[in-house]
């Protein structure tokens, strides 16, 4: 688990479907003026070069943000999501990908409150660098997941939660439903935002059929979406997706998202097969 670092895979075609919807949720959250509390159970370093060794090992951003970089004529929201991390690099070249954790820095307003949980030292050391100033923030070195029964529910009753693990131990899957399920009960009308890779393992495959379960109790229902953009490797293994689990979307995520993801199916598409795939409690 302490092995793995984000920076190898910053931008790549994951974190574009993570982070648009992360923004269409947090600008929904900013349309009324009551503060709302953002944990993040999984928040990394924060931000990541894009000319470190590690995001040059494998170049995974250009396969994601890369290809919507210099794109015009993309839908509002996702031209928004763009526009972020352009924000983020300063307005100039592709430089630089802000995590979670920056994005919220954009987009939270000054009475919002931000708690970053994270395991790995040095990220957390970033973190807390980057962040541990802001006003109502808290930048844990500690165990998201766990954090779930110290954070909820928030003062003034209106959260979002992500959670977003590496997934690189078997045991992640079972502890992000174990972590919604927690969430449901502590803070029924919380946004969740579940992050989940599309590979070829039983607990991946499994783990949607068992959020779906986790998530009849939602007052607003829930959202699911996915993105298969890379063929599998060399004998059916790999990385071929990743998918997006909303427990208590806002009301006009799904539109959004009928507009958004052929779009994103066409711009990081890398096989013929590449595909979405999305479903709500409503139908």
């Amino acid at each position: 688990m302490l092995a793995y670092r984000h920076a190898f895979h910053a931008g790549n075609h994951a974190d574009v479907l993570k982070h648009f919807v992360l923004v269409q949720v947090l600008r929904h959250m900013a349309l009324k003026d009551k503060p709302y509390t953002l944990l993040d159970t999984h928040a990394g370093a924060g931000g990541y070069s894009l000319e470190s060794e590690y995001a040059q090992r494998n170049a995974e951003y250009a396969e994601g943000i890369g290809r919507l970089w210099d794109e015009a004529g993309l839908p509002p929201a996702l031209a928004d999501y763009v526009a972020r991390v352009r924000e983020f690099n300063g307005g100039g070249r592709l430089a630089q990908y802000p995590g979670s954790p920056a994005f919220a820095q954009l987009l939270l307003r000054p009475g919002d409150r931000l708690r970053l949980y994270e395991r790995h030292p040095t990220d957390h050391r970033i973190l807390a660098a980057y962040l541990g100033e802001r006003a109502h923030t808290r930048v844990v070195l500690g165990d998201g997941f766990g954090a779930i029964a110290r954070e909820l529910p928030p003062p003034s009753r209106r959260g979002v939660v992500l959670i977003d693990p590496s997934y690189e131990l078997k045991t992640d899957y079972a502890q992000t439903l174990a972590a919604l399920r927690e969430t449901l009960q502590r803070f029924p009308t919380a946004t969740v935002l579940v992050w989940h890779p599309l590979l070829p393992l039983v607990e991946a495959a499994q783990l949607p059929r068992r959020l779906r379960a986790a998530s009849r109790g939602a007052p607003r229902g829930w959202l699911h979406a996915t993105l298969h953009v890379c063929p599998p490797g060399e004998g059916g293994w790999g990385l071929t997706g990743s998918g997006l689990w909303v427990l208590n979307p806002p009301h006009p995520l799904h539109a959004t998202l009928a507009q958004v993801l052929p779009v994103l199916v066409q711009r990081l598409g890398r096989y013929p097969g590449a595909r979405h795939t999305l479903e709500h409690s409503g139908g």
